[in-house]
């Protein structure tokens, strides 16, 4: 089975890395400043689970893509999608499986516009990873899991073929029958944590410590709310432990969307708290917690635009 993966940043650097690493049949589609620094250095990945050192891994530029992938691992952020896609459709053929790692589920419609919704899958990633200034990657917990299924439900020979791929890997996977469900519960968690780190602008401990949590807690019900709303009401498990990561006490964990506001970078807050906002009953979400986190967002990306046309004037 050959693999494409789109980019070697942290999290396709991480889990095409281990698929090399194991043996798989994997090519990376790179930007020419990244091959030449991999060509250089090779793929390193430092983590809690073993490190790696894969010199000269396979690449290609997206110009010199010959022939179809059997599967194409998408881990891009949600902003750089229009661009992606086409850097990686003439890997995609008839039989080719697209396999995206993004968050939310607005990915999913564009993804399926572009090439068919027979040929996306669903997936996500339970991962805390970044690239340092060397290019490599770092995991920075003891999480590495990638959980993937058919948008239908239930099983499929090509699933269980990219499953079997995967499991000699140094990551753990999961093949889902109804990845729908894992990815909507994902979401909820996701956009409550980035929500109230994002408008605290500090950690799920300091909050708590402000005497803040429940804020945290009442963003999590509303976003559980939505799901609910749509036919994806998380589970017993999923709102419990959802519930004890936004307000554990002590806690370090910020959203990465609060690391791009710390670096001035773009946000996906259209695609994950936006588009979650959308989903919910009309009229509820007016003066919501969730509302106020995604004005906030809103308001820093106008002030990034703002501020970059005035250095570009």
């Amino acid at each position: 089975m050959r693999f494409l993966v789109v980019g070697a940043g942290a999290l396709g650097g991480y889990f095409g890395g281990r698929l090399l690493q194991a043996g798989q049949d994997v090519t990376f589609l790179l930007r020419p400043r990244r091959a030449a620094q991999l060509a250089a250095n090779g793929l390193c990945i430092k983590s809690p689970a073993g490190n790696a050192h894969l010199p000269s891994p396979p690449h290609v530029l997206s110009d010199d893509i010959a022939e179809p992938f059997d599967v194409v691992i998408v881990a891009c952020k949600a902003y750089d999608l229009a661009h992606t896609i086409d850097s990686f459709a003439a890997a995609v053929g008839p039989n080719t499986a697209v396999l995206p790692l993004l968050n939310g589920l607005q990915h999913l419609d564009v993804l399926s516009e572009r090439f068919g919704r027979e040929r996306v899958l669903g997936g996500l990633c339970l991962i805390s990873a970044a690239l340092d200034e060397a290019g490599n990657v770092l995991h920075l917990n003891d999480m590495h899991g990638l959980t993937f299924g058919e948008l239908g439900g239930g099983r499929s020979a090509r699933v269980d073929a990219i499953a079997a791929a995967f499991d000699p890997a140094n990551f753990t996977s999961t093949a889902s029958d109804n990845i729908m469900q894992a990815m909507w519960e994902k979401w909820v968690f996701i956009s409550s944590m980035a929500g109230i780190t994002t408008l605290m602008r500090s950690s799920i401990g300091d909050i708590d410590s402000a005497g803040a949590a429940d804020l945290g807690l009442a963003l999590f019900e509303e976003c559980r709310a939505i799901a609910a709303h749509n036919g994806f009401a998380p589970s017993a498990a999923a709102v419990e432990r959802g519930r004890a990561m936004v307000s554990a006490a002590g806690s370090p964990i910020t959203a990465s969307m609060l690391k791009d506001i710390e670096r001035g970078a773009p946000t996906e807050a259209d695609h994950i708290l936006g588009d979650l906002l959308g989903r919910g009953v009309p009229g509820e979400s007016d003066r919501s917690m969730l509302r106020i986190a995604y004005a906030h967002l809103k308001t820093y990306e106008a002030r990034r635009s703002r501020e970059e046309a005035a250095r570009q004037a």
